[in-house]
C-alpha cells in the first residue's frame, strides 16, 4: 500500500484514452521481439501518462496500447514502473571515453540512450598536430587515434567500438580554428576563414548536428562574432543549429547573451545555450532575467533555447583558473610562462582581480582556493590530492594555493580538472522549471570499475537525470513527471533533428527507459562521486537491452547518429 500511495503522489492523473491500442491486432498473430507490459507510459510529448504495453520488433516500436494476449520472445513486466523514451543527454562529452570503455556505464544506468557532444573542440576534424597534442591521453588509455574526419570517427564507432549508447556530435568552431590557425590570439585571414568554412561544410555533410562554440576557452575565445556568424551560416545551409558555451556566464552575462541572439539572427540559424547558468555570487538571482531575455528573442522570431545540469557546482580544467593570456598559444607556451617567476607574480595578481573583464576569472568568482576542488588528474603522482580543495592542498604542501594551481598544471600537463562552486540553487530551479530548457550532464561516461574508474569526477556525469526525477519531481514537485520526461526526450531529440527518437509511438526507434518512480535517485556526491544511480530497471537501445533488471548486459547496440546534412559517401 505504501508503494502504491507514493506512486499516486508522483504521477498526475491521466486518462487511458491516450493509450488506445495502436496496430495491435496485426502483431498478436506474428508476435513481438520484446513486449513491455503493464507500464505507466510517459510518451515524451508532455501528455499525461497512461497505462499500456509497448511492442517492439527489431529496432523499432511496432505498437503501443492494450496488447494483452500478444506473444513475444521476451517480456518485461513494467508494473508500478514508468516506461519512457530513452533519455537524451544534450551535452554528454563521451566521444573519447566510449573508445576506452564502450559500456558507457554511468550513463545507461541513468536511463540515457543517446548523447549529444562536441563542445567547441569536437572529436573531428583533426589533423596530425592536434592528434600529437593529445598523445599523452591517448597513450595513457591505450587508444589509437586512427581518424581525422568525422566520417572516419563514426565508422570506427559503428564498426569497432560498438558502444552501448548512441552518439551524435556537433562540429566545434574552436576545433576548426585550432586545425587551421592553432591557438594564437588573432583574427583569421580571409583564406583561413574559407578553410574553416570548408571544414564545417565537410563535417555537416558527414553528419554533424550543427556548429558549436565554447567561448570561455582557448582557442574558441579568440573568435569574434563575425567568424562565428560565417561558420554558423554554413551549418544553417545544412539544417544544423548553433549551440554555445557562452563567452561569459558571469559578469558580462547579458552582453554574452546578446551575442548569442545576434549570431542566431545574422546567420539565420536556431541557437541553443549549453549549461545555462548565472555564475558567481554577484550574478546570483539573475536567472529570471536571463530567461526573460530568451523569451523576448523568441517573441522577435528568433529560435533560441537552452539546457542545463541540476547542480550548483561546475567543472572544467584546472588551467581555466589562469588568465587567458597564459593559455594562449598552446600547451608548451603556457608551461613556459608558468615556469617564469616574473610571469607567475603577474598571474597571481590577476587571479585575485575582482574586476577582470578580459577573461572569466573563475578563481576569484569561486571564492578562491576554498571554492576550487581538484576532481581528477592524469598523473598517478597527483591522484592523492583528488577531492581536496586548493586551500587544503596548499596547506598540506605549505604553498600558496595559486602556486599550487600553476605547479599542478605543469606537473599534469594541463590534464587536471576541478569542481568550482559558482551557482545558486534558486537559479538552478528557475531554469529547470522553464519549458525552453532541456537537460545535459556536461560530463563523460564513467564506471565504477575499469580504466575510467582510476580518478574522481563531477557527480553530474553519474546522476543528472535521476536527480531531477528523484529530487525535483518526486521530492519537491518543482515540475511534473511528464514535463521532466519531455525535457529529457522529445525536446532534446527534436532540437537536434533526431526525428526518429524521443517519443514512444509506432515507427520510432526503440530507445526506451523503464524506471521505478519511487526509488529512482542519484547516489554520486562531490566528495564520493563514483557511484551509479539507482532506480533504472531496464534500458533498451535500438531495441536491445543494455540494462536488464537493474544490471548492465553485454549488449552494445549503440550507433553513430548523423545530422540533417548527412550525405553518404561525402
Amino acid at each position: 500500500m505504501k508503494h502504491r500511495h507514493l506512486a499516486s503522489v508522483f504521477f498526475l492523473a491521466g486518462t487511458a484514452a491516450a493509450g488506445a491500442t495502436l496496430a495491435a491486432s496485426a502483431q498478436r498473430s506474428s508476435g513481438f521481439d520484446i513486449l513491455i507490459t503493464n507500464g505507466r507510459i510517459v510518451d515524451g510529448s508532455g501528455a499525461p501518462w497512461y497505462r499500456g504495453d509497448v511492442g517492439i520488433v527489431g529496432d523499432r516500436i511496432q505498437a503501443i496500447g492494450r496488447l494483452g494476449g500478444a506473444s513475444a520472445k521476451t517480456s518485461i513486466d513494467a508494473r508500478d514502473m514508468v516506461v519512457a523514451p530513452g533519455f537524451v543527454d544534450m551535452l554528454g562529452q563521451s566521444e573519447f571515453n566510449v573508445l576506452v570503455d564502450n559500456r558507457a556505464a554511468s550513463k545507461i544506468l541513468q536511463g540515457v540512450t543517446t548523447e549529444v557532444t562536441g563542445e567547441g573542440s569536437s572529436i573531428a576534424p583533426v589533423n596530425d598536430r592536434m592528434i600529437e597534442e593529445a598523445a599523452a591521453v591517448f597513450k595513457h588509455f591505450g587508444v589509437l587515434a586512427d581518424w581525422h574526419s568525422l566520417d572516419e570517427y563514426f565508422r570506427r564507432l559503428n564498426e569497432r567500438t560498438r558502444p552501448a549508447i548512441n552518439m551524435a556530435t556537433f562540429v566545434g568552431a574552436g576545433g576548426v580554428r585550432n586545425y587551421v590557425i592553432g591557438k594564437e590570439d588573432r583574427k583569421a585571414t580571409p583564406a583561413e576563414l574559407d578553410q574553416m568554412k570548408q571544414l564545417v561544410e565537410q563535417a555537416m555533410q558527414q553528419g554533424a548536428l550543427g556548429l558549436s562554440s565554447s567561448l570561455q576557452y582557448v582557442p574558441d575565445r579568440f573568435a569574434d562574432s563575425e567568424e562565428l556568424v560565417a561558420l554558423a551560416g554554413v551549418a544553417a545551409r545544412h539544417g544544423g543549429i548553433y549551440i554555445t558555451h557562452q563567452r561569459s556566464e558571469g559578469n558580462r552575462l547579458f552582453e554574452s547573451l546578446g551575442e548569442v541572439v545576434a549570431i542566431a539572427e545574422r546567420a539565420a540559424i536556431p541557437a541553443e545555450i549549453w549549461h545555462l547558468k548565472t555564475a558567481y555570487k554577484a550574478n546570483w538571482g539573475k536567472m529570471p532575467e536571463v530567461l526573460s531575455r530568451i523569451e523576448a528573442a523568441r517573441a522577435r522570431g528568433l529560435d533560441v533555447t537552452a539546457n542545463q545540469y541540476p547542480y550548483t557546482r561546475a567543472s572544467n580544467g584546472l588551467d581555466a583558473c589562469l588568465p587567458l593570456w597564459v593559455r594562449e598559444g598552446g600547451l608548451e607556451k603556457m608551461l613556459a610562462r608558468l615556469k617564469d617567476p616574473i610571469q607567475r607574480g603577474r598571474i597571481k595578481r590577476e587571479m585575485d582581480d575582482p574586476a577582470a573583464t578580459a577573461w572569466e576569472n573563475q578563481w576569484y568568482g569561486s571564492g578562491g582556493a576554498e571554492g576550487v576542488m581538484l576532481s581528477s588528474v592524469l598523473s598517478p603522482e597527483l591522484r592523492k590530492y583528488e577531492g581536496m580543495t586548493l586551500a587544503a592542498i596548499g596547506k598540506q604542501l605549505g604553498n600558496d594555493p595559486r602556486d599550487v594551481v600553476m605547479d599542478f598544471v605543469i606537473a599534469d600537463r594541463a590534464e587536471s580538472s576541478v569542481i568550482i562552486s559558482i551557482m545558486a540553487e534558486e537559479d538552478v530551479r528557475a531554469a529547470l522549471k522553464h519549458p525552453l530548457v532541456a537537460i545535459g550532464s556536461d560530463s563523460p561516461a564513467k564506471a565504477e570499475d575499469g580504466p575510467l574508474a582510476e580518478s574522481k569526477s563531477h557527480p553530474r556525469g553519474w546522476g543528472s537525470f535521476p536527480r531531477i526525477l528523484g529530487t525535483y519531481v518526486r521530492g519537491e514537485r518543482l515540475l511534473t513527471l511528464e514535463e521532466a520526461i519531455r525535457k529529457m526526450t522529445s525536446r532534446a531529440a527534436a532540437r537536434v533533428h533526431l526525428d526518429d527518437r524521443g517519443l514512444l509511438k509506432p515507427g520510432m526507434m526503440a530507445d526506451i527507459t523503464v524506471f521505478d518512480p519511487v526509488t529512482i535517485r542519484d547516489v554520486s556526491t562531490f566528495q564520493d562521486p563514483n557511484h551509479y544511480s539507482v532506480g533504472v530497471k531496464h534500458v533498451l537501445v535500438n531495441g536491445r537491452p543494455v540494462v536488464a533488471d537493474g544490471k548492465m548486459t553485454d549488449e552494445r547496440p549503440g550507433r553513430a547518429l548523423r545530422g540533417p546534412g548527412y550525405r553518404k559517401g561525402s
